[in-house]
């Protein structure tokens, strides 16, 4: 009996053993494979990304240059219609200079339309401010109580 249970303990650590071989052989072949493919074919970043990362993808790059200093506007236009882009500040004159590419130049066109049309809405005449207004009202109010009050010391009838 005791012989009989060695035997199959044995027999079962021999089997677990070679399993185990086989699953970590599998494993570091599947591993060696993943990283392989991932090496020939690396990331290709979307969106905003800096302009070496642009210029790496090896497809035409164009740029053009933006004075504006809100630039989070162009931002969300780019990534609506799916342009890749890198935005690179010049110090001296405090421009944009922003360099974009995309799958397609209607798709360019029509981000750099949309961006256009909202940077000249904004630039429409500016209503006058409701604050400003108010200030103002509240010193010409203030002032014709001080009238009134100047008035009845004087012995005179105010408003």
């Amino acid at each position: 009996m005791q012989d009989e249970v060695r035997d199959k303990s044995v027999a079962l650590a021999i089997k677990v053993g070679k399993t185990g071989g086989r699953l970590t052989a599998d494993l570091l072949k599947w591993a060696i494979r993943k990283y392989l493919a991932q090496s020939h074919n690396p990331k290709i970043h979307h969106g905003k990304q800096s302009v070496k990362q642009l210029v790496g993808q090896g497809v035409g790059v164009k740029n053009i240059e933006i004075n504006e200093k809100n630039i989070k506007s162009f931002e969300n236009v780019a990534k609506k219609y799916g342009v890749d882009f890198a935005l690179k500040k010049n110090p001296d004159k405090g421009e944009y200079y922003v360099f974009f590419k995309a799958r397609d130049d209607d798709a360019m066109q029509a981000a750099f339309a949309e961006y256009a049309a909202k940077t000249m809405k904004r630039k429409a005449p500016e209503k006058p401010s409701v604050r400003q207004a108010l200030s103002h009202f509240k010193e010409v109010a203030r002032s014709m109580t001080q009238d009134t009050v100047k008035d009845r010391d004087r012995g005179e009838r105010g408003l």
